[in-house]
Parts: C-alpha cells; structure tokens; sequence
C-alpha cells in the first residue's frame, strides 16, 4: 500500500477547507501538484491511494455529479453513520429537520425539475418524526423545538446554499447543491424517484418519458450520451414513445463522460422505499 506524500495531503486539505470541486479544478490541482502541467494520466491512482488511506477512518475522496448542469464534483466525504458522526453538525434540530423537509419535497417532484419555489420552501412544515430517531430526548421536548420563523427558515437556507447542501436557481427557484449530491446519495434510494435508465442514479433532475404510465426518467446529460449517434432512434427504452426535445445542460459539452470514467465513485444500487433519515454529517 503506497504512503500519502506531501502532495496527497495538499489535495485532501484543499478539498477540505474549499469544499466540493470541478472535476476541472481537481485535476488542473493534481497537475499543479504532481508538477506535470500536461497530463492527467496519474489522476485515477493517485485517488485511489487516497482513499486507501482514507478508508481507515471512515472517509473517502468522491465523485458525483451536478445534475442540473452535468458538471462532476470531488470532495471527501464522511461515510461514518454512527451517533459521534452525527452530532459533528453546527445546525441545530428544527434546522436538520428543516433540511429534510426541502430535501424530500424536491427528490419526490414528479415533474423531474428537482427544484421548489423559494415560498413553497418557506412554508414547509418541520417534521418531528425525521429528527427522532437521531436523538435520544423525549419526542415531546423534541418536538417543541421543532420550530422555525420565516426568518430563521431564510437564514438557514441561506446557511445551506453557503454550504453548498442547497442552491438556487437563476430564476430563483430552490434546488440541491453539490455537497447533498456527494454525500446524499445513498438517501436518494430510499425514495420511489426512478432512477436514470442510462447512469442508474436517482432522477432528481431529469426528463421524463412522455408517456405519463411510463416510469423511465433520463438525466439531460445522459441523453446526450444516449442520442448522440443519428443512428440510435430517439424514443424511451422502456415503451418506446418518441422522446422530447434533448437539452444540453452546459453548451460546451458534445458529449458528457459517464461516471463510470471517473475513479473510485461508490456505486448507486436500488433499494425499497424507506423513510427519510438523513445522517447528521454536515456541518
């Protein structure tokens, strides 16, 4: 097993202390570390010697993508569930369960947009049941501090964009940031969200078949990869009724890499529909 270097150490502590990065960014900081400015060959190892390391205590170097605009993310993320990991959070309950509230609205849209409006958001009611089984007080005190102004629930959305778990849109809407994209995806399972047909990630920002008995969802960046080729009929996989118009979530792409090209990603795999638990590790 390879020792981490000086230059391993730089890269996790830059991820740490910036947050999630461009799949673009960490590999120009890999050149720039590894004192090769015109290669990316090394890049797969040398993220895979990290998270050899990182394994030890429970964290891994990831990668997952933006999917409102196809763009992949590195950041390291905590894989620990345990009650120490969970409390290592400076939001308080109401604000968890305030989280969790746009979270499930937004993963449970049947449109496929993945967004609500900032109002929707706002008036979100604050769910007891999600915050009690992370916590060991009496559901009833729980309960009375389950509670959040319109201003307080402003300021902690505003918090959470900063951190990078929510985002908002152009046009104002609410959406999810990068960091729940890394390192909510094993709650994304727990939803009844279809799952993109080409990738096998959760569809929370994806097209729908046009056919509305059709379950089959596609990420806009995968149906580039889909229907690139002239010779590939564009209809749905499942039923076949013709597809819809395919946009292009960044303009400057032609074709969007699966994430089966990037290293070390954890594999996204199916399971019943459970209720939202989301661990207590953001912070």
């Amino acid at each position: 097993m390879a020792d981490l270097n000086h230059t391993h150490h730089a890269f996790i502590q830059a991820l740490m202390s910036r947050g999630p990065l461009s799949e673009d960014d960490a590999k120009s900081m890999f050149r720039v570390l590894s004192g090769d400015g015109n290669s990316d060959a090394g890049f797969p190892q040398f993220v895979a010697d990290i998270n050899k390391e990182l394994d030890f205590v429970q964290m891994e170097l990831r990668a997952s993508r933006n999917q409102y605009n196809g763009v992949a993310y590195y950041g390291v993320v905590n894989r620990l569930a345990n009650e120490q990991a969970k409390m290592g959070t400076r939001y308080s309950h109401a604000q968890i369960a305030f989280f969790k509230a746009m979270l499930e609205a937004i993963v449970s849209d049947p449109t496929g947009k993945g967004q609500i409006s900032s109002m929707h958001a706002l008036n979100l009611r604050l769910d007891s049941q999600n915050e009690q089984h992370l916590s060991a007080a009496p559901s009833q005190t729980l309960s009375n501090t389950l509670h959040l102004t319109i201003a307080q629930k402003e300021k902690t959305l505003s918090e959470l964009v900063n951190d990078k778990w929510m985002s908002r849109t152009e046009d104002g809407m609410v959406a999810l940031g990068v960091r729940a994209f890394l390192e909510l995806w094993s709650i994304f399972k727990n939803f009844d969200v279809p799952f993109c047909d080409v990738c096998n990630e959760a569809g929370i920002k994806a097209q729908p078949c046009r056919n509305e008995e059709c379950t089959v969802r596609i990420h806009d960046y995968c149906l580039q990869r889909r229907f690139h080729r002239r010779q590939v009929a564009r209809v749905c996989p499942k039923c076949g009724t013709e597809w819809g118009q395919v946009e292009n979530p960044a303009s400057n792409m032609e074709e969007v890499p699966s994430l089966e090209d990037i290293p070390e990603v954890s594999p996204v795999l199916r399971r019943p529909r459970s209720r939202l638990g989301v661990p207590r590790r953001f912070c």
